[in-house]
């Protein structure tokens, strides 16, 4: 090796020690092409490429370190990189490939000592399809073999990526607080310097998003603070950087920084590409598509979730949600039972039923809602989690306010809004302000409507949501007599039971007339709203604030 090049090589490593990634590529590659460099460089050119974006780059010089493994007659560090092409090349979605390379790892460890660390690496694939099969003790089993593994040879990589998987695992089977103290142990130790560069990135991606899936909030906030100060201290990095910005834009949005959220995803778009990080892509439209839905954008909204559709993300519930605001009640709960339908694992669904239950008492299918609000209350007792109870409360007040029981409503509602009140949610504790102040309304205390209706609408302001301002304002004209709607007091009666979900036969019995009196009710009511289907009718009686 020249001295010119043993120079560079001396640059490139300080550069990899300082993690200047960018930096570090692009001289481990000057002194690649003057001299072919030994294997531990290839590690580091691996890794260098990798975290500077260069992810081909990064396959082809982990093809050349395995290479030169087996030259060497080193089969287990011939492995090692075998599994780390195969899962690349998985999580960029060739796996066929993927499957390929980690099939060789798996023979060339067959040819070894039958106790190894290697062999606790290809544990985790294995883990991997048990979790896409909802196969989650079997998932918890040999992820806790693979950390024992870990744990016997020294291998903090092992260990962190294997206990990660082991409380996603614990998560899913419900047993939460074991799961988050498992992931908590695991974050306490990501950032040690016995980690390879790599590990850390995936390990806080995962672990954000197990406590986004199962609603550990406060978690999920200082996880995603603590990826944002592992990026910004290295500012070459560029994996990881789009994923961290998803869940920055997540998490703001929750916070009202709506502004700031929907930048957030801006920049996670430019950073990721349809061809290696397609979901994460899918959720930074969706992110955008949320907020444009809650600010009022409605076309932006629309586009955005057809983004997340065509690169194979899931565009609900947040699509459902648009078409009932955009008046198109019917589809909205095509969309939400459609998916409720083909989504059976319990933890998934959580994310659905709260939409479910808006939805539906939209739609005026109060049935519906119920049996959503129950299944949202049982997964809250499952899986432990307040935030999750807290969904659950704020559903059962509503399905109760639009049930005509107004009294009932209100101690639910008090208590999904202290819980959101205090993880610092302004949209979802201002939406639940606008409920307390119906049902202060309903039960005849004027003076807590008007205070909750006028909180609400000040937090609506500065969050810039549109939509919620205009439903207060319709909620407060719809106080005006019957007759500014054209209805008769007897045909507001009919209106308010249509709402409820009840049958013109069952709505005559109440009112005491016959069903074609109701009949023809329900067909001038619908003439004088300009609406076309009882849906549309409970829409408009909501919306204006005829109802609960």
């Amino acid at each position: 090796m020249s001295p010119d090049n043993s120079a560079v090589l001396d640059r490139a490593r300080a550069a990899v020690a300082r993690r200047a990634w960018r930096e570090a590529f692009e001289l481990l590659a000057q002194a690649d092409a003057t001299s072919p460099l030994a294997t531990d460089d290839l590690w580091r050119f691996a890794w260098a490429a990798e975290l500077s974006g260069h992810t081909a780059d990064a396959i082809d010089v982990l093809e050349r370190a395995h290479d030169a493994c087996i030259e060497a007659g080193r089969c287990l560090p011939a492995a090692r990189a075998a599994f780390w092409i195969g899962m690349r090349l998985m999580s960029i979605g060739e796996h066929a490939r993927g499957g390929g390379w980690l099939g060789r790892a798996q023979r060339l460890i067959e040819r070894e000592s039958p106790e190894c660390v290697e062999r606790g690496y290809l544990l985790l694939p294995q883990v991997q399809r048990h979790l896409g099969a909802g196969e989650d003790q079997a998932a918890r089993e040999v992820a806790s073999r693979a950390a024992e593994l870990g744990e016997r040879f020294a291998e903090l990589d092992l260990v962190v990526l294997a206990r990660t998987l082991e409380g996603k695992a614990l998560l899913r089977l419900g047993d939460v607080t074991v799961g988050l103290a498992l992931l908590d142990e695991v974050m306490a130790t990501v950032t040690s310097p016995r980690i390879s560069p790599h590990v850390p990135g995936i390990v806080y991606c995962d672990v954000i998003a197990c406590c986004q899936q199962f609603y550990a909030v406060d978690r999920a906030r200082e996880w995603t603070a603590a990826l944002a100060a592992w990026w910004d201290a290295q500012p070459e990095l560029v994996t990881f950087t789009g994923a961290c910005l998803v869940h920055r834009s997540e998490i703001l949005q929750l916070g009202g920084a709506w502004r700031e959220a929907v930048e957030a995803a801006e920049r996670a778009r430019e950073r990721l590409t349809r061809v290696t990080d397609p979901m994460l892509l899918a959720a930074s439209h969706y992110q955008q598509a949320e907020i444009h839905r809650l600010s009022g954008a409605l076309d932006a909204a629309e586009a955005g979730y057809r983004s997340a559709s065509e690169l194979g993300g899931e565009p609900q519930p947040g699509l459902a949600l648009l078409r009932l605001a955009q008046g198109r009640a019917d589809e909205a709960v095509s969309s939400i039972r459609r998916v409720l339908d083909t989504t059976t694992i319990p933890w998934r669904r959580a994310r659905y039923l709260p939409a479910c239950v808006e939805i539906m008492l939209g739609a005026g299918k109060l049935d519906a809602a119920q049996a959503a609000g129950d299944e949202l209350e049982e997964l809250a007792r499952r899986f432990e989690s307040e935030v999750l109870g807290a969904l659950a409360a704020h559903a059962l007040g509503a399905i109760r306010l639009a049930q005509g029981d107004a009294q009932g409503a209100v101690e639910p509602l008090r208590r999904a809004f202290a819980v959101w009140q205090t993880v610092g949610a302004p949209y979802i504790a201002a939406q639940i302000r606008v409920l307390v102040g119906r049902a202060c309304r309903a039960l005849g205390d004027e003076d807590g409507a008007r205070l909750e209706l006028a909180a609400a609408r000040q937090a609506f302001a500065r969050l810039g949501a549109a939509p919620a301002i205009a439903a207060i304002d319709a909620l407060e004209q719809g106080r005006a007599p019957a007759r500014e709607h054209g209805l008769t007091e007897r045909e507001l009666e009919v209106l308010r039971l249509l709402a409820t979900g009840k049958s013109n036969k069952e709505i005559g019995r109440a009112l005491f007339v016959s069903e074609r009196t109701i009949d023809r009710h329900v067909s001038n009511l619908f003439d004088k709203l300009d609406v076309h289907s009882r849906a549309a009718a409970t829409a408009f009686a909501y919306e204006h604030g005829l109802v609960g």
